[in-house]
């Protein structure tokens, strides 16, 4: 029961965690991608480095200037989906590296993971809303 306690309280914390970084989840995805197919051409560490900051960069400004110049809706929740899905996959992934050895069922696994990973993805959007006030009236 007390290790049952504990993965609840890990995965609360976790989930604070995630809740402040969930706005870097796409950068960071792209980033890491980014620096191991660049890496893997034996292009050397700064080349890949830079190339990976910069594949980060635009694909937060990508996704920012889809939003504020759209007209489409379709294409607004497109670009809202690319920047929420890595977001879910992160809150996710961190929630079952805390727990997975503390519950045994897998059930109950899944859901506290998968309550994670949307915890996350609400914040990633959450977010990302946020940047709306920057946007230029027009």
């Amino acid at each position: 029961m007390t290790l049952i306690l504990l993965a609840v309280m890990l995965s609360a914390l976790t989930c604070v965690i995630a809740w402040y970084l969930a706005i870097y989840a796409l950068p960071v995805m792209v980033a890491v991608e980014t620096f191991r197919l660049i890496h893997a051409t034996e292009a050397g560490f700064l080349l890949s480095a830079f190339a990976a900051a910069t594949a980060a960069l635009l694909s937060v400004g990508l996704v920012l200037m889809v939003l504020f110049k759209a007209e489409n809706p379709i294409l607004c929740l497109t670009a809202r989906a690319i920047f929420v899905i890595p977001a879910i996959i992160a809150g996710y992934a961190i929630v079952h590296g805390v727990t997975h050895d503390a519950i045994e069922s897998a059930v109950a696994l899944k859901l506290l993971c998968g309550t994670a990973g949307l915890i996350t993805g609400i914040a990633a959007l959450m977010n990302l809303n946020g940047f709306g006030e920057l946007a230029p009236q027009a």
